[in-house]
């Protein structure tokens, strides 16, 4: 059962109970370099991003945010740490989102300021409250980065915008620890109905990472939290929309694009699957059918599961038969079978 919150939009992305939960991710080139930095949106947003990020460490930096949020094809949030004006100039340059925490960009009349405009321009605020930069105060009180100390800092930053009747808010609670982040974002409920932005933060690399983030991810999505999500991995941020839209798929969240599954191999195989399995992801990317397809090593496991789906191969000695939804279309030699394959994939 989904939590049920209330429902706030990105441009025209909805995020809440309402909606279907989206994947976001940052930018890591300069903002200040528009050309570079509109590039890796699109290919994010080619990729399947639904909404994305950038840095506005400064003015330089929000000066260009009017052409790149032009050029966008995809919602822009501008990320805002200390100064309110940066968030004021964000805002008027047209970012769908403002990412700031409202405590720490000083005096109550510059908040003021920044809600605003945002309740002027109907433009929604993330707090983001990281195990990292926690209050100093909160941290002594409960002798570190625990679960109780990130929901207080939230509460906090929650009710500075309830005392201004600010509810165009989303909430992300983010520590790098597992356990740690789950725990905060159960017990957030009980306090708020703004949806979450869910995620591990600092996860690690691509290996790693996507293990821990789809651990804590997954267990969240699966307890009804979560209406929007980022995969922090270190690197190329495509990689972590791939994860993102296979964490999504994989809990039935996500419709499009083709699942494969694979048997993990065995002495009976006598095909180079993980070769033909790793030619056929690669060569499937981006298709945009929602289909699931089926390689199998062989001749125990493998003609149920290539049954069960709308594609599959069961392998043989050097060959392999080709399955469609149950029925055998045709056998084809180990050399052939991608082509094969993909031939068929692109009839359904």
């Amino acid at each position: 059962m989904r939590r049920s919150t209330r429902q706030v939009f990105v441009g025209n992305v909805g995020i809440g109970s309402d909606h279907p939960v989206s994947i976001q991710s940052m930018t890591t080139t300069d903002t200040r370099d528009p050309d570079a930095t509109v590039a890796q949106i699109q290919a994010l947003a080619s990729a399947g991003c639904d909404i994305v990020r950038l840095a506005v460490p400064d003015f330089e930096a929000a000066d260009k945010l009017p052409e790149i949020i032009r050029r966008s094809s995809i919602p822009v949030v501008a990320d805002i740490h200390f100064d309110h004006r940066l968030a004021l100039k964000s805002i008027e340059a047209g970012a769908a989102k403002i990412r700031l925490n409202p405590g720490n960009i000083g005096s109550l009349e510059r908040v003021k300021e920044v809600v605003a405009l945002a309740k002027e321009r109907q433009v929604p605020i993330r707090i983001g409250v990281n195990g990292g930069s926690l209050e100093k105060e909160l941290l002594e009180k409960y002798g570190g980065v625990t679960p109780e100390a990130i929901v207080e800092s939230a509460r906090r930053h929650l009710e500075i915008l309830e005392t201004l009747q600010f509810e165009n808010v989303i909430v992300a609670l983010k520590s790098s620890d597992i356990q740690t982040t789950i725990q905060a974002y159960k017990q957030l409920c009980a306090y708020t109905d703004a949806p979450f932005h869910i995620g591990l933060t600092e996860s690690g690399t691509v290996f790693k990472g996507s293990i821990r983030s789809s651990i804590a991810i997954g267990h969240l999505l699966l307890e009804g939290m979560g209406d929007t999500l980022r995969v922090s991995l270190t690197g190329d941020p495509l990689n972590e929309i791939r994860v993102g839209k296979e964490i999504l798929s994989a809990l039935g969240l996500r419709k499009g694009g083709i699942r494969l599954i694979s048997c993990p191999t065995c002495g009976r195989c006598q095909i180079d699957l993980e070769k033909i399995a790793d030619e056929v992801e690669r060569r499937v990317e981006g298709l945009d059918k929602d289909i699931t397809l089926a390689i199998m090593g062989c001749a125990v496991n493998g003609p149920g599961e290539a049954r069960e789906a709308d594609l599959g191969i069961a392998g043989g000695k050097g060959e392999a038969l080709i399955f469609k939804k149950g029925v055998i279309l045709k056998k084809a030699r180990e050399e052939d079978l991608v082509e094969v394959l993909l031939e068929e994939i692109m009839k359904l």
